[in-house]
């Protein structure tokens, strides 16, 4: 048995934060960030939090599905802004849902998150150990970003994504999943440090710090090389795919996968624009936007690939419901 998505749903906070605001608050402006990224506006928690986010982003891919709370016995939550260190998200997301027959844990890849969590829960899924998953990528990434940093503020976004996965016979097909530690220091946020008696100065949390340059060179290197690889794992080519549901870090870098891979743009669909980098929640949210909208039809073939700090990157092949 594989992982098929039956249902999908997302989430975003009401609180919607234009370039030209931004630009009232950091030296920026919308055709710098436009040109450079394709954001034109993100949506920003005041009240919302990852869990409320997650859990109405479940909910709604439960609806779609016609899956009650009872018969989810799986749940993964993929972020790396999770509200608490202990809870998991998932664990809280469980008791918003009263999926009292879930399993509920977290896991952090943090922009690869969704892509690895649907991975595991295939694996899963094929050791006859659940049947029924939701699967959640959500992130509030505005309570780690310097407001005063103009170079990652403008790019950062909050929101979730989730799908309801159900054991079947066909679905996810093919992964690619890799890490390379030695380049973490391009993406990271530090924690809490060391806090006990015998540590006598203690220091603030940092914000999140990104190296855009070298990420960018990552993610156009990689992501084209880490997709060939599993289309030819699955006997595919490029052409033979329907979507490619890329992570939505920046349109310049899904534009040269698309350039790089010889791929249609029409079929690397982007949600960047109005929703910015969601991290986690970026895979999850576009494919709920398309899927809503019509565009996915039975027996298309789904290219699904994430980014990111870790570094980290995961790209699979799926069989649409």
């Amino acid at each position: 048995m594989r992982a098929q998505i039956i249902g999908t749903g997302s989430c975003l906070p009401e609180k919607i934060v234009t370039n030209d605001f931004l630009s009232t608050i950091v030296d920026t402006s919308d055709e710098w960030v436009s040109s450079r990224t394709g954001i034109r506006e993100r949506h920003i928690s005041i009240d919302e939090t990852t869990v409320s986010l997650s859990a109405e982003a479940g909910r709604r891919a439960m609806e779609m599905a016609g899956v009650t709370a009872d018969e989810i016995d799986l749940i993964i939550v993929a972020t790396c802004t999770a509200d608490t260190l202990v809870p998991s998200t998932a664990c809280l997301v469980q008791d918003e849902l009263n999926a009292a027959h879930a399993t509920a844990f977290d896991i952090n890849a943090a922009c690869s998150g969704f892509v690895f969590a649907l991975n595991l829960t295939d694996v899963y899924m094929q050791a006859g150990m659940y049947r029924t998953a939701l699967v959640i990528g959500a992130e509030t990434l505005s309570r780690i970003v310097d407001w005063k940093d103009r170079t990652t503020c403008v790019l950062f976004a909050d929101g979730a994504g989730a799908a309801v996965v159900r054991a079947a016979e066909t679905g996810v097909s093919f992964s690619t999943l890799g890490s390379d530690g030695s380049r973490g220091g391009a993406i990271y946020v530090k924690s809490r440090e060391n806090y006990n008696p015998f540590v006598t100065e203690q220091k603030p949390m940092d914000f999140l710090y990104m190296d855009g340059g070298e990420v960018f060179k990552f993610a156009v290197k990689k992501i084209p090389e880490a997709i060939l690889e599993t289309l030819d794992k699955a006997d595919l080519t490029v052409d033979d795919i329907d979507w490619f549901l890329l992570h939505q870090a920046n349109a310049r870098i899904n534009q040269s996968i698309a350039r790089k891979l010889k791929i249609p743009i029409e079929k690397v669909p982007m949600n960047v624009d109005h929703c910015g980098n969601t991290s986690g929640g970026s895979v999850p949210i576009l494919l709920d936007e398309v899927n809503r909208k019509g565009m996915l039809k039975s027996g298309d073939t789904i290219v699904c690939a994430g980014f990111g700090s870790g570094l980290t990157w995961g790209v699979m092949v799926l069989t649409w419901a």
